[in-house]
């Protein structure tokens, strides 16, 4: 298995949201991230669901800069896509 399919089976979650937040980011932008970022993603998504979705909330600091840099870029995501 690839890394970014076990990426992808990862980001399957428990909560519908958060798959789907997670699903949009890899299809958008995991291609984009250099070695460190892949790795604090894989930090975020072996997270249990509600520590991770409390990241993802900004209700829990993140561990580092890469992950609030991540998690920014993650929440971009969670607005719905523009109609065209």
């Amino acid at each position: 298995m690839s890394e970014k399919a076990r990426i992808r089976w990862l980001c399957r979650r428990g909560m519908k949201e958060l798959d789907v937040l997670l699903e949009r980011f890899i299809g958008a932008e995991y291609d984009k991230l250099d070695a460190r970022e892949h790795a604090e993603f894989l930090a975020l998504v072996e997270k249990e669901d509600p520590d991770l979705y409390y990241l993802i909330m900004e209700r829990t600091a993140p561990e580092n800069d890469i992950q609030a840099d991540l998690l920014a870029r993650i929440r971009l995501f969670t607005r719905p896509a523009a109609a065209g």
